[in-house]
C-alpha cells in the first residue's frame, strides 16, 4: 500500500484475516486530513479509522485486501511474518521472519517477479547457535576484528601490521591473518548475501 502523501509511517502490529489485512499504524508528522483523504482514495482500502491522537502522529487502523499487494502476498506465500515495518520518503524498510533460507528465497524471487524492488541489509538466524549476536563471529574472531579495526589496520595507509596484532592478542601472525579472513567470510556470510541470492 502506498502511503506516501504521510511524513512517516510505523507499522505498530499486523491482524491477517483471510485475504484481508488489518493494520495499526502511526502517522508522524503529515497532514492528517489529506493523508486519510488520500488512503481512503485507494481501492483496495475498505475502512480507515482513527483510533488516537496524539499532536505530531495518529494512531489508525486499516483494513484492506492484500489481493493485489506483491509484497504482503509474497510474504504470505513464503509464510513470513511482519516484525516491523516503517515507511517515509516513498519507501518502505522491513524486517520480517521466514521460517528458512528457502522461504527467503521465495519471497524474494516473488518480488522480483511482480517488479517490486528491495535491498536486503541484513539476515540473522537467531535459531542457529553458531550464528549468535555477533552474526556468527566467535568471540576470537570478533576479539581480533575489533583491535584490528580500533588500530587502523584497515586504514589506507595501514596503522598497523599483522605483527603487531599478534603481539597484542598472544598469537602468531599468521594466526591473526586467518583468524581475520574467517571474521570477514562470516560476517559477509551472516549480513551481505541475499541482495544476491536466486
Amino acid at each position: 500500500m502506498d502511503f506516501s502523501s504521510a511524513g512517516t509511517v510505523e507499522l505498530e502490529s499486523l491482524v491477517p484475516v483471510g485475504e484481508r489485512a488489518i493494520p495499526y499504524f502511526w502517522v508522524y508528522d503529515a497532514d492528517f486530513e489529506a493523508f486519510e483523504a488520500f488512503v481512503g482514495e485507494r481501492q483496495a482500502v475498505e475502512e480507515l479509522q482513527r483510533v488516537d491522537s496524539y499532536d505530531d502522529r495518529t494512531l489508525y487502523a486499516v483494513t484492506w485486501s492484500i489481493e493485489d499487494d506483491a509484497v504482503f502476498q509474497a510474504a504470505r506465500r513464503a509464510e513470513a511474518y511482519v516484525l516491523e515495518a516503517v515507511g517515509a520518503d516513498g519507501a518502505w524498510e522491513f524486517e520480517l521472519r521466514f521460517p528458512s533460507r528457502d522461504a527467503l528465497s521465495t519471497f524474494q524471487k516473488r518480488c522480483r517477479q511482480r517488479g517490486v524492488s528491495f535491498e536486503v541489509r541484513r539476515i540473522y538466524n537467531p535459531t542457529e547457535p553458531e550464528v549468535g549476536p555477533w552474526f556468527g563471529l566467535t568471540e576470537p574472531q570478533r576479539e581480533a576484528l575489533e583491535l584490528a579495526v580500533r588500530r587502523g589496520y584497515y586504514e589506507i595507509p595501514r596503522d598497523c601490521t599483522t605483527l603487531e596484532l599478534a603481539e597484542e592478542l598472544g598469537i602468531s601472525d599468521q594466526a591473526v591473518t586467518e583468524r581475520l579472513r574467517r571474521a570477514i567470510t562470516t560476517l559477509y556470510s551472516n549480513t551481505v548475501i541475499g541482495s544476491s541470492e536466486p
